[in-house]
């Protein structure tokens, strides 16, 4: 649960992420809380779809923070601060990857190893059997995500999933918007294949009629039954 924020740390929350980069450069505090507050979720995904490890890609988002904040003054605004801070991940990520499988090329081909995992946070624990199945839900997708190809994982996450334009993708990436377009279409395409694959081997058990349900059914027939006989 993260603490409330005080009056001043309120005011940063209405700053723009270049405004806030700037005082965390002066050493404000607050300005660094709420960047890293703001850039979690992004910069998780990101790892985690690289490493397909979630205590390493968090790791990886610590060190990314650590770097860019480190290096603020090389931070010159030619791109976004998120774009900056997503490529510094990406490149701990895939340096990781490296030391961990020495013989992977780093083509454009294979940056894209993982899985959509979110930072944790609060949910619905009222109604027991919403939360299973959405975490049902939850798991079904996040396995037909890692299912598709190499080339494909990065650019569905950070177009489906954070909702980055066709340019913010490119950039992110390296690749051409026409590139992502492409995947884009490609990955959306096997998600929709590979979920309905997951899901016809449920339908079968659609709209169960079984246990107590049908008991009870025959035990009111019989009642029915018996009854009309009286009559």
């Amino acid at each position: 649960m993260q603490p409330a924020l005080s009056a001043a740390q309120f005011d940063l929350q209405t700053l723009g992420d270049e405004a806030l980069a700037g005082l965390a450069l002066q050493g404000d505090e607050g300005a660094v809380r709420i960047l890293v507050r703001r850039h979690n979720q992004r910069l998780f995904r990101v790892a985690r779809g690289v490493l397909r490890d979630d205590a390493e890609a968090e790791d990886v988002v610590q060190e990314t923070y650590v770097h860019a904040f480190s290096n603020l003054a090389a931070f010159r605004g030619e791109a976004r601060l998120s774009t900056w801070l997503t490529r510094i991940a990406l490149n701990e990520a895939l340096g990781r990857l490296r030391r961990r499988r020495p013989s992977v090329e780093l083509s454009e081909s294979n940056l894209h190893e993982g899985q959509v995992l979110m930072f944790p946070s609060a949910s619905n624990k009222t109604n027991p059997e919403a939360e299973a199945a959405r975490s049902h839900i939850r798991r079904l997708l996040e396995d037909a995500i890692d299912a598709l190809p190499n080339a494909f994982r990065l650019v569905f996450i950070l177009r489906d999933i954070e909702g980055a334009s066709i340019e913010e993708t490119a950039t992110h990436l390296a690749i051409r918007p026409e590139t992502v377009k492409t995947r884009l279409h490609r990955a959306r395409k096997l998600m929709r294949t590979a979920i309905e694959e997951r899901l016809s081997a449920s339908f079968a058990e659609l709209f169960p009629f079984d246990g107590e349900r049908c008991v009870h059914m025959a035990d009111r027939v019989i009642e029915r039954l018996r009854l009309a006989t009286q009559t």
